[in-house]
C-alpha cells in the first residue's frame, strides 16, 4: 500500500499516488477529506493524546490539574495528565469528531509520556498501557480503525489493541526490528525516515529501503521535513 503523511502542509495534492493519507483531524479541510475518499483513499486522521497543543480549538478545555511539563519539541504544547478524566473525556470528543469528519482511523500521537518522565507526571509504564487501551477501546467504539505511534517500548502489550503503527525514524535508533510483534500479527507498520533535502532523499533512497536496520516488511515513506515531497521503498 502506498501512503502519504501530509500534516501541517500547507498545500495537500490528493492526486499524489497513495491509498491512505494522515491529515491533521482539525486542519484539514472537509473538502480534501471528500476528495480523497472519492479517489478510494483511506483517511487517517492525526491529533495528539498526550499534549495540550496551544492552536487546538479544544485548547481551553484541559483542566488546569490535568497539565504536566512543557513538551520540550512542540514550543507552547503541554504534557498532560493521562490518567485525569476530564483530559479523556476531551480524547473521547475527539473521536466523536473524527467519527462525524468521515474519517476511517485515527493516530493519537504523543503516548509515550511515560519515558524518561518526560511529561514530569511519573507516569508508569502501566499508566500509559492503561490509557493507550483507553484510546484503541474509544476509537474501535466509534468504528475507527487507530494506529499507535511511536511507544516502542510497549509494542509487546499492545499489539493487539492496535490496528497498525506510525513510527518516525526508527532507523535512527536501531527500533524498526522491535515491531516483529506487528509484523507477526500481520498489522502493517508505517515508517517515516526523515531526510534534509529532496535531494537527499533521492541519493540515500536505495541506502535506506535496502539497510539491515529496516525490515522489509515496513511500509516505509522518506519526508523532507513535511513538505509536500515523498518517495517510498
Amino acid at each position: 500500500m502506498a501512503w502519504n503523511d501530509v500534516i501541517n502542509e500547507t498545500y495537500i495534492n490528493t492526486g499524489v499516488h497513495g491509498e491512505m493519507f494522515v491529515v491533521d483531524l482539525f486542519e484539514v479541510h472537509t473538502s480534501i477529506i471528500e476528495d480523497l475518499h472519492r479517489k478510494g483513499k483511506r483517511v487517517i486522521c492525526y491529533f495528539s493524546a498526550g499534549t495540550k497543543e496551544h492552536r487546538r480549538p479544544d485548547y481551553l478545555d484541559f483542566p488546569s490539574d490535568g497539565l504536566g511539563l512543557p513538551n520540550e519539541d512542540r514550543p507552547g504544547d503541554t504534557w498532560v495528565d493521562i490518567k485525569n478524566s476530564q483530559v479523556r473525556r476531551i480524547m473521547r470528543d475527539r473521536f466523536e469528531y473524527a467519527q462525524s469528519r468521515h474519517c476511517d482511523g485515527v493516530c493519537p500521537d504523543n503516548v509515550d509520556g511515560w519515558v524518561e518522565n518526560q511529561a514530569g507526571l511519573h507516569l508508569t509504564p502501566e499508566n500509559q498501557l492503561d490509557y493507550n487501551r483507553y484510546l484503541a477501546i474509544e476509537a474501535h467504539g466509534y468504528g475507527l480503525a487507530i494506529g499507535l505511534k511511536n511507544d516502542v517500548s510497549q509494542l509487546d502489550d499492545l499489539v493487539g489493541d492496535f490496528d497498525f503503527a506510525i513510527n518516525e525514524s526508527c532507523m535512527d535508533f536501531d527500533d524498526c526490528n522491535r515491531y516483529k510483534p506487528f509484523f507477526d500479527a500481520i498489522k502493517p507498520v508505517f515508517h517515516i525516515q526523515y531526510v534534509n533535502s529532496t535531494t537527499e532523499g533521492h541519493r540515500k533512497q536505495e541506502e535506506i529501503c535496502s539497510s539491515s536496520k529496516r525490515p522489509h516488511d515496513m511500509n516505509t515513506l522518506i519526508k523532507h521535513g513535511m513538505v509536500n515531497w515523498k518517495i517510498g521503498c
